[in-house]
């Protein structure tokens, strides 16, 4: 049963291995079957080497419940559940502990886009979260990380498929995209322009953001009606 999700699933959370965004266990993929209401994610805490389609955890998009899988699913798993159910768009959802994009997580900082690299696959800058409350750490800590990122792309009024990805203060950088794929290349290039808006502000500290028409033409040349990147 849903052996091509958890086989993407499964292909995503290698690929992040492969690319490097990977320290021990740290991280999680999960995609969605939204006809058939059902969440693949990794298991909490198994080494990346030992996975296979098998040890892909199905839980219930609605009520979170395991449906199939003998492992515990990821402890992120309602924070992916959270943003599932609050983009609707979204198909797949990706956690790291990458090391650029976690500093800018630790130091509470906005990524600004300082570049085009940064304009092509993020439509302005990525937001922080706002720090968890004492009483949210208390209680549904993954499930409110979850709300804190909805209400950080909310409250820039983007769509989350033009800004898929928010980093969660304190703690690191989640993504998303419409498919599973999706969300595994914006997670590598989030990482890339966290290492570049770095490196650029350690070369120049008062570097500005990139223009906004050139912002807007970056990201329009691979996204929405008007994209001509690419092989049409």
């Amino acid at each position: 049963m849903h052996d091509e999700l958890r086989a993407r699933v499964l292909a995503a959370n290698l690929a992040i291995v492969d690319a490097g965004l990977v320290t021990l266990t740290f991280g999680n993929v999960s995609g969605v079957d939204r006809t058939a209401g059902v969440m693949a994610i990794k298991p909490s805490g198994v080494p990346y080497e030992s996975l296979d389609a098998d040890t892909i955890v199905l839980v219930d998009l609605a009520s979170g419940e395991v449906i199939e899988g003998d492992l515990r699913p990821s402890s992120d798993a309602p924070t992916h559940l959270v943003l599932y159910r609050s983009f609707a768009g979204v198909g797949g959802v990706v956690h790291t502990h990458s090391p650029f994009a976690s500093a800018w997580a630790q130091a509470g900082r906005d990524l600004p886009c300082l570049g085009t690299t940064h304009a092509d696959h993020f439509d302005g800058s990525v937001p922080v979260t706002r720090a968890l409350t004492a009483d949210e750490i208390g209680g549904a800590y993954e499930e409110r990380t979850g709300d804190v990122i909805v209400e950080a792309i909310l409250a820039r009024g983007a769509d989350p498929l033009d800004l898929p990805g928010a980093l969660v203060a304190s703690h690191g950088p989640f993504t998303w995209g419409a498919e599973v794929e999706d969300a595994v290349e914006n997670a590598i290039a989030l990482e890339a322009i966290a290492a570049l808006a770095q490196r650029t502000l350690a070369l120049r500290p008062d570097a500005v953001e990139i223009d906004a028409a050139l912002r807007d033409r970056h990201f329009s040349r691979k996204h929405g009606a008007t994209r001509y990147y690419g092989q049409q």
